[in-house]
């Protein structure tokens, strides 16, 4: 059994089961980055080859790439980390106000906390972002803090090409784009020596996951998907389950409100608005093909498209199906195939079934199988999205309880177990079952933040529980179900191969071709 400290590894191995290959080679990582760390602690950066394990002694000196919304609320607790140093930032946008956020003024709100002004973004129609806004709050940050072995300096770039080939120092880059960029970026980055984390997903494009992740692999960097891999629950969940709580798990439910941005759209946006003055569209665009500007492709409503999101399962769905991989050791599933909501209109006195190849669908409905792993038994995952939820569970129904609006449900031979969306809160259904129920005592260890864990590997420690190849069985399964969404029949997926083995149409959806300068 792993208790490393800092890790969630779920297992149920006894010690008297032989070692599976995947666990002799989990090992020899591990103890090759423990010793790594000995190194690192006393042999100058410069000395070591590849990416550069940065010793205790230094900063990690890092470059953020992303200056949107979500960008700024992970930048201020990057910040606030004594172990990095950002020394540049990168957006495609020079800066501007019109970036959708919450009610009430959220983010600039938050902005104002942190730097302690008020008067920052004051009277802005919306959130306040761009390369030149996460510059100056990089800068009045170090400033204001003055923190000992920090460069207050930081500059500024709109291509990321540029800023890899300019900051000679750079340990790591944090990617923070729309997600068509994700995996590009890493894997540049990866192939220069530095070490990457990266909002989810890792890649929007089957093949161009598998590339980043493979980069992550021959390079040795240390890598890090965003996505509640920090969440302590997630071992309480796995002792639960190891104990027999509901006994074994053949049905798995996951369901969240989103979208929140549109979707469905069935056709291109019309008009021609200019570019905004700042904004070089050509850098968004990045890998995608080339089309006129619009700002309903832009600024957070991005994630709706085909060509640049990956819906309201790569938004959410990393966030909870960790927890869930982490829980049941799941690896690929075999098969994959949704449903989703369809769009009709009038053309000529005539009702006319829309085309739906731009964009995700306004609520979908997703299922995956997945074989048998050792003595557990195969397990189904079902999502849902936009609305779409499973039926008012009868045990919830007799507690005289409503279903949540997001959730994680998993179905066992002889019980429930309900949790929040990522597997927070969990608890045995109906209220009686859980008032009985013997807890098992805390045998694995509880995991520290994501942010902890990317700095603990960056110094050549133990990899992150969401690296690229610690994240791949779930990061691959989400981006089988965007495919499945647009495809209508049941795929069959062939994970040793890495085709689907029914389905010209869902292979030939498994890349792009990118444009030249941003290939992968």
């Amino acid at each position: 059994m792993n208790t490393q400290p800092g890790s969630s590894t779920c297992t149920t191995r006894s010690p008297a089961e032989p070692r599976t290959g995947s666990e002799h080679l989990q090992r020899r990582r591990f103890l090759g980055a423990a010793a790594a760390v000995a190194v690192a602690a006393i042999v100058p950066r410069h000395v070591l080859g590849g990416p550069r394990h940065v010793p205790p002694s230094d900063k990690i000196n890092l470059a953020y790439v992303g200056c949107g919304t979500q960008g700024f609320r992970q930048m201020t607790q990057a910040l606030e980390k004594p172990e990095i140093n950002i020394t540049a930032v990168c957006d495609p946008n020079r800066g501007s106000d019109d970036y959708p956020d919450y009610g009430n003024d959220e983010l600039n709100n938050r902005i104002r906390k942190f730097l302690n002004d008020p008067q920052w973004a004051n009277g802005a129609r919306g959130a306040f972002c761009g390369r030149e806004p996460g510059q100056q709050i990089v800068k009045r940050y170090y400033a204001a803090k003055k923190p000992s072995g920090r460069n207050a300096d930081c500059r500024a770039y709109a291509d990321v090409r540029e800023l890899l080939a300019k900051e000679k120092d750079l340990d790591a880059v944090y990617i923070m784009t729309p997600d068509h960029l994700h995996a590009v970026i890493a894997s540049a980055a990866m192939r220069q020596g530095k070490h990457v984390i990266t909002h989810k997903p890792i890649a929007n494009v089957l093949d161009e996951l598998r590339t980043a992740r493979n980069v992550a692999r021959e390079t040795g960097a240390a890598t890090q998907l965003f996505c509640a891999a920090g969440q302590t629950s997630t071992p309480t969940i796995c002792e639960w389950l190891a104990a027999g709580a509901i006994g074994s798990v053949r049905e798995v439910h996951n369901w969240s409100t989103r979208p929140f941005w549109p979707q469905g759209m069935t056709e291109r946006p019309t008009g021609t608005p200019p570019i905004p003055d700042g904004f070089d569209w050509d850098l968004w665009l990045g890998p995608a093909a080339d089309r006129p500007y619009h700002p309903a492709y832009t600024h957070t409503v991005f994630r709706g498209w085909y060509d640049f999101g990956t819906g309201a399962l790569g938004d959410m769905g990393h966030y909870s199906f960790h927890q869930i991989f982490e829980a049941l050791k799941l690896g690929s599933p075999t098969s994959v195939e949704a449903s989703r909501s369809q769009y009709w209109k009038i053309e000529g006195y005539r009702w006319r079934k829309q085309p739906q190849d731009l964009a995700y669908p306004q609520a979908s409905v997703i299922r995956w199988e997945f074989p048998a792993r050792g003595a557990m038994p195969p397990v189904a995952l079902h999502w849902y999205d936009g609305g779409m939820r499973p039926p008012l569970l009868k045990e919830l129904e007799d507690d005289g309880e409503p279903l949540p609006d997001e959730g994680l449900l998993f179905v066992g031979d002889s019980g429930k177990l309900l949790a929040g969306f990522t597997g927070d809160k969990p608890r045995l259904i109906p209220k009686a079952r859980m008032a009985e129920f013997k807890q098992p005592p805390q045998t694995l260890p509880r995991p520290i933040g994501e942010l902890e864990q990317f700095i603990r590997a960056c110094r050549g420690g133990q990899p992150s529980d969401a690296s690229f190849e610690n994240a791949y069985p779930f990061a691959e399964t989400i981006v089988l179900g965007t495919i499945a969404l647009r495809v209508n029949r049941k795929l069959q997926w062939d994970a040793a191969k890495a085709e689907f083995t029914n389905s010209k149409e869902a292979n030939e959806l498994k890349s792009r071709k990118n444009r030249q300068g941003w290939e992968v």
